[in-house]
């Protein structure tokens, strides 16, 4: 199967990229960043992968059908993402339409985009990596958790709406796991509280997590992995959480 994948270049996007290719599928990087492109599918295809790479801006419309004409999608799989932390009246009003437009808009125009295929090959699955916190709040991520939350509501819109066909859509929402992005974070909260970085993912980050671990990519790829099985053809419109207990209280 053709697999296409946003945020491709990152920890999540490349752990994905990674499980489907040695599973004999062909994946699809998409992602901003042309060089960071190059090296990562440079370096499946060294191993003896298939694997291509597509330059892509989710908030253009032109790049997202130019991705879907080169590269229609037997498994989409909507990961981009970036963050913005700060109080609603200090948020910048266009960070957090950017934000909406990245993780929320972006994914919903491009499963629009590759669906007519899927639908004439009567296959198709769409994953969409969600977040703990489409399902929770923090304070100071309004438009995160927003565009989270929007995308459980536009998985159940487009699962009945493709319910005739062999198609899923699920979203897969992780607590917190260890990428650039998160330890981005980290420092900053620390700088923030005055707290050192241990203590915030202690006292901050896995604090609410019975658990007490940060999820690892492998959990995330092998989830998606099990959704284009056979064995979860009729798992649809759900939100797969990977919390470590999170959510049970």
């Amino acid at each position: 199967m053709r697999i296409v994948i946003t945020g491709a270049t990152g920890g999540i996007g490349f752990a994905i990229a990674e499980t489907f290719a040695k599973q004999g599928h062909a994946v699809v990087l998409a992602d901003l960043n042309e060089n960071a492109l190059q090296q990562k599918t440079t370096s499946l295809i060294a191993q003896g992968w298939q694997a291509d790479y597509c330059v892509l801006d989710v908030t253009n419309q032109r790049q997202i059908a130019d991705c879907a004409a080169r590269f229609p999608a037997d498994v989409l799989i909507n990961n981009a993402g970036i963050q913005h932390v700060a109080r609603l009246e200090d948020f910048p009003p266009e960070q957090w339409q950017l934000l909406l437009n990245v993780m929320l808009t972006g994914p919903a125009m491009l499963t629009r985009a590759m669906l007519p295929l899927m639908r004439e090959r009567n296959y198709g699955r769409v994953i969409n990596i969600g977040s703990i916190h489409a399902l929770v709040a923090s304070p100071f991520k309004s438009a995160y958790v927003a565009a989270k939350h929007g995308l459980l509501g536009f998985s159940k819109v487009i699962a009945l709406e493709n319910a005739d066909k062999n198609f899923t859509i699920n979203t897969i929402c992780p607590a917190y796991v260890k990428t650039p992005l998160v330890e981005k974070q980290i420092a900053a909260q620390a700088k923030e509280h005055n707290l050192t970085e241990q203590q915030v993912i202690e006292q901050i980050m896995l604090a609410p997590m019975p658990q007490k671990a940060f999820i690892d990519v492998s959990e995330i790829a092998e989830t998606a992995i099990f959704l284009c099985q056979d064995a979860a053809k009729h798992i649809t419109a759900q939100t797969l959480v990977l919390d470590g207990g999170w959510t049970a209280r």
